[in-house]
């Protein structure tokens, strides 16, 4: 099998903008023609532009933003780690207008979350996103803190209820998700085979698993697997298998595009799965990837967040659209 159907007659990657300290959340904002992402170590939100290919600092004060999406309408909605919260940013879209993200939501009953990382809209409004703890244990990824609920789930939001419910318990890490394009499965990437209590580093892909130990609890097991569930009837998430293991490394932000496959994050670059788990190919990428999104004017264009630097390869893939 070949990736080669997916990628632009000639496609190569290029570096478009560098000097960062580790580069995370992409969301490609259409309306001004813009990718923003976040530096973390650094607590910034920038924007680089694809018209005229400068990098502009949104935020140098951002409270450890991690991952984002754009919304239906043209909303940015985030991810901070500082403030263990969901938020949204109404006026992303809007040339000119401020940086002004507001707390959607950032508890769970009387407890904080965790420190949310990863984060999706579904076609109903609701808001989808994961809750591992490296904001609270990783100084440089947000502030100290525990685990108030005493775990790591991936959540349901209802803006208009304001209920907020577990959708998924049993990844260990829970880091990116995504829905199919009909919304029917959604899968999540579990980071733990590097826990949130280690020091930032590449994981020894000669050592996964329980060789890697959380010197807190090393009964804790320890993946870097892309998991599947089955969406029933809108809102919960049954029947959850692994349906990919990426190596080297692990999987954390990931996208699927409108044919259903997956292009995720790894140690070594951009690897791309069918949703059936199979796998198509890989974009080497010289530096360790953390996420990825579909931009550019015609939406074809993948954006790469990779440790110091964001790249870009042209594609014959987009976005899937939520029905």
């Amino acid at each position: 099998m070949s990736i080669d159907h997916l990628l632009a007659p000639g496609a190569r990657l290029e570096k478009v903008a560098s000097g960062f300290t580790w580069v995370e959340g992409p969301a490609w904002i259409a309306a001004r023609g813009v990718l923003r992402f976040s530096d973390i170590h650094t607590n910034r939100v920038l924007e680089y532009s694809e018209s005229d290919a400068i990098t502009v600092e949104v935020s140098s004060d951002a409270e450890y933003t991690n991952g984002r999406t754009t919304g239906r309408d043209g909303a940015v909605i985030e991810c901070s780690h500082g403030r263990r919260a969901v938020q949204v940013d109404r006026g992303a879209s809007e040339p000119g207008a401020p940086y002004a993200p507001e707390v959607l939501v950032d508890r769970f009953g009387e407890v904080r979350l965790n420190s949310p990382n990863d984060v999706v809209e579904k076609s109903d409004g609701t808001i989808w996103f994961t809750d591992p703890s490296y904001g609270i244990k990783r100084p440089e990824e947000g502030h100290a803190g525990e685990e108030e609920y005493g775990d790591r789930y991936v959540f349901r939001f209802d803006p208009v209820s304001g209920s907020l419910r577990p959708v998924v318990i049993d990844v260990e890490a829970p880091n990116g998700l995504a829905f199919s394009p009909d919304e029917s499965i959604l899968y999540v990437s579990d980071s733990s085979l590097s826990p949130a209590d280690r020091a930032q580093e590449d994981p020894d892909p000669e050592k996964p698993g329980p060789e890697n130990p959380d010197p807190e609890n090393p009964a804790r097991p320890r993946g870097h697997s892309i998991h599947a569930y089955d969406v029933v009837e809108g809102r919960h998430a049954k029947n959850g298998r692994p349906l990919v293991e990426v190596s080297p490394g692990l999987p954390d932000g990931f996208r699927v595009d409108a044919e259903g496959n997956l292009w995720s994050s790894s140690l070594s670059g951009i690897q791309v799965f069918t949703p059936g788990g199979e796998k198509l190919g890989e974009i080497p990428v010289p530096e360790k990837v953390a996420n990825c999104c579909f931009g550019g004017a015609d939406g074809t264009t993948l954006y790469v967040c990779a440790s110091t630097s964001i790249y870009r390869i042209r594609t014959r893939a987009r976005a899937a659209v939520r029905p």
